[in-house]
């Protein structure tokens, strides 16, 4: 899921919004897959404490998170498999119950498949209208949130998720930190 090192992604230091916000997003999505990665599949199925939480879990969760807001928000289009078939109704948290009959590798695929896939949706919004556009599916309310807001709804996402993350990850093998060893250590 990590490349290495030499990718660790940063925001700009002095980027516009656009590239700011699409670096803040990337570093949270590098850090929870540093997190998460190089697991067993006995490894992605523990929780600590009361929680249910799983880094499993996580995985096939922020893949829905993704979808749901860069491809059926955002754009209106249905969302992919597994995601539309589901039955919302009777089963709200398939996220962490279904993830123990997942393989690890599935978990990282559906994942890694789901940011790609939000990666290009970004792309085509940003060209067709930049981080004012509007999301094609509208809150209850009727009111429709722009790119920008989405952007930092994801980052806000993301951040709590890494933290639940590293907590799950310390208890595994002892993995702390909020990047990986020899990122900043110049």
């Amino acid at each position: 899921m990590y490349a290495g090192l030499e990718e660790w992604p940063e925001p700009p230091i002095d980027g516009d919004e656009a590239s700011t916000l699409i670096g803040s997003l990337e570093r949270q999505r590098a850090t929870f897959a540093w997190k998460a990665g190089g697991l067993n599949a006995q490894d992605l199925q523990v929780s600590v404490g009361a929680s249910a939480i799983t880094l499993g879990g996580l995985l096939k969760h922020l893949a829905l998170v993704e979808d749901y807001h860069f491809s059926v928000r955002l754009l209106g289009r249905e969302p992919s498999a597994p995601f539309n078939a589901i039955d919302w109704e009777s089963d709200a948290t398939w996220d962490w119950s279904w993830a123990p009959h997942d393989t690890p590798e599935a978990l990282y695929e559906l994942w890694q498949t789901n940011v790609d896939r939000s990666r290009r949706s970004v792309a085509e919004a940003l060209a067709n209208g930049g981080l004012d556009q509007r999301m094609a599916q509208v809150w209850p309310d009727g009111r429709a949130p722009s790119l920008r807001r989405t952007f930092v709804d994801l980052i806000e996402e993301y951040a709590r998720h890494v933290g639940h993350a590293d907590l799950i990850r310390e208890s595994i093998d002892g993995v702390v930190g909020e990047d990986p060893p020899g990122v900043h250590d110049q």
